[in-house]
């Protein structure tokens, strides 16, 4: 099953929406601190509603310690979601997802860093019209990439 991965989120109702996306999946979310709110928050707690028991979170103090976790599966891929960077990023439609892909999402204000994106040859962007606007909520894009990957894994014909 992929897991959503949030680095350095900074608005908690966009957290507690994702939270909400994966209870709804059985999706696992991983939390890359510095986060821009307490979880204790409640616009997070509010957005995820009565569904926080549902959701299987984990936090990590850093990047490095998410990479680096005992229990990473061996095939995980680090699916970097971007829609600047110069590394080409293929367009979501086209992306070939596997079922132990970890979506990652940046920050809200300032995306993924270059040093993260260097770390995968994974990248996928939200094909968007031209001369529309400059990006998608990070809860949207999340549902979007999340119900892609499981779409193309064939995972959602096991559910009704």
């Amino acid at each position: 099953m992929p897991r959503i991965v949030l680095f350095e989120p900074e608005i908690p109702p966009n957290t507690g929406n994702v939270a909400r996306l994966c209870a709804a999946t059985g999706t696992e979310l991983h939390l890359i601190e510095p986060l821009g709110f307490k979880l204790e928050d409640r616009y997070l707690k509010r957005a995820g509603l009565d569904y926080w028991p549902n959701v299987i979170l984990v936090t990590w103090p850093s990047w490095s310690a998410f990479a680096t976790r005992p229990n990473r599966p061996g095939n995980e891929r680090w699916v970097m979601t971007t829609a600047r960077s110069s590394h080409q990023p293929t367009p979501l439609q086209h992306f070939a997802f596997a079922a132990d892909d970890a979506l990652v999402f940046g920050p809200e204000t300032r995306g993924l860093p270059q040093e993260l994106l260097a770390a995968t040859p994974h990248h996928v962007r939200i094909p968007m019209r031209e001369g529309g606007v400059r990006s998608i909520n990070l809860a949207t894009a999340a549902g979007i990439v999340l119900y892609a990957a499981l779409s193309r894994t064939g995972l959602l014909e096991t559910w009704s």
